[in-house]
């Protein structure tokens, strides 16, 4: 183990702290995002039908600085996604953020 190791954990053995055990930053089916699936599905309820290049173009008119691709990752799942365009998403969809969040409806 390295001297960083040792000054963050000083009282831990190697044994103790298992790193390949700690919290990764994936849902559980591996993607980096768990609202991307319901941002997509939300998106092609809108009639008439919005395609991800118009989404990113409201979203930039809300003063968020996302393009195509973006929206394509986040709903893939392969790009995180920050508080802000969190609340950007819902605030355009008319839905809570718990809601893009999954959880129940209270």
């Amino acid at each position: 183990m390295g001297v960083l190791y040792h000054i963050i954990f000083p009282m831990m053995t190697s044994n103790e702290c298992q790193w390949d055990k700690m919290y990764k930053n994936r849902s559980i089916d591996g993607k980096l995002n768990v609202c991307g699936s319901k941002i997509a599905s939300l998106r092609k309820m809108v009639r008439p039908r919005m395609s991800q290049r118009m989404l990113a173009d409201w979203l930039q008119l809300a003063g968020l600085d996302l393009d195509k691709n973006a929206i394509s990752k986040i709903e893939a799942g392969q790009r995180f996604v920050t508080d802000i365009e969190l609340n950007a998403f819902a605030r355009l969809f008319g839905v809570s953020v718990d809601e893009l969040l999954g959880f129940p409806e209270t």
